[in-house]
């Protein structure tokens, strides 16, 4: 099979707690969560081209195409390595805009490890995990390979081993701009540091899920609906909230309990990211 005729996926993820423990002198946050990849993925393919124009096949709606995260990836690459080659490129997007899943940084990681491969430029994990943290703080994590627990901005990874888990996924209509939700003056930024032998199912909680909620009325009447079948959470900055269960079975049944204008899915938890060994 030709390479260039694959289709490469690329894996959501969750925040199973999300603790803001400081601010740095950058302008940055200090954060610890621990990241669970699930199997709602977006769906990438890549078309050679033989100049290097890099673009997309077709625009994504409110998204400029050079600012687009796969395009600025690309890009980066052509500039790391001299690379002469371009690529157009083919998004399926399965994953909820401005959702607090880590679409656009999963697009962005899988098109690193695909045009390595494609482009036959033969740079490291660890060296496109050093570029990816230029294009988003939780690109490195879909670099690593699986499941992990976070520090720093989140690209300081540790293996952790989570059980088989499924959840249910809802999506607010709205799209939270993390950049805004770090910048509320409201924010709690002195959530005690812990150790990663602290973790255990249902432990912490989102930091910034209070502010999100506060202003998208949206995101807290999704979550406040999804509290009353288990501990309900929202991932990264929002807007998705989500619960965990052990069986598809549960999952699935409470996704059809939703209201006819909410919408949501189950996802199951994955042990590593579909291109680990790639």
């Amino acid at each position: 099979m030709n390479p260039w005729d694959r289709e490469w996926p690329a894996p959501a993820k969750l925040n199973l707690f999300l603790h803001v423990v400081g601010r740095r002198t950058d302008g940055y946050h200090s954060l610890q969560t621990v990241f669970r990849l699930i199997d709602c993925c977006d769906r990438l393919r890549y078309s050679f081209r033989p100049n290097p124009s890099v673009g997309l096949a077709q625009p994504l709606a409110g998204v400029e195409e050079g600012e687009e995260l796969c395009v600025r990836a690309a890009r980066l690459l052509q500039r790391e390595t001299g690379c002469a080659h371009g690529v157009e490129i083919s998004i399926e997007k399965n994953i909820p805009m401005g959702g607090g899943l880590g679409g656009g940084s999963s697009d962005a990681a899988t098109t690193l490890i695909a045009l390595n491969r494609l482009w036959n430029l033969g740079l490291s994990r660890k060296r496109l995990a050093e570029l990816g943290l230029a294009l988003g703080a939780d690109v490195p994590f879909f670099l690593y390979g699986k499941n992990a627990f976070g520090e720093g901005v989140g690209e300081q990874l540790r293996p952790v081993a989570l059980p088989a888990a499924w959840y249910a996924v809802l999506v607010p209509p709205v799209s939270v701009p993390t950049r805004d939700v770090f910048a509320a003056p409201e924010l709690t930024r002195d959530t005690k540091s812990i150790t990663i032998s602290s973790f255990s199912a249902g432990f912490g909680h989102n930091d910034l899920e209070p502010v999100v909620c506060r202003r998208y009325a949206a995101v807290a009447l999704h979550l406040a609906w999804l509290k009353a079948f288990g501990d309900a959470r929202m991932s990264g900055s929002g807007a998705c909230v989500f619960a965990e269960f052990p069986t598809e079975a549960q999952a699935r049944a409470v996704v059809s309990e939703l209201p006819s204008d909410m919408r949501g899915f189950a996802a199951s938890g994955l042990g590593r990211h579909p291109l680990a060994d790639d």
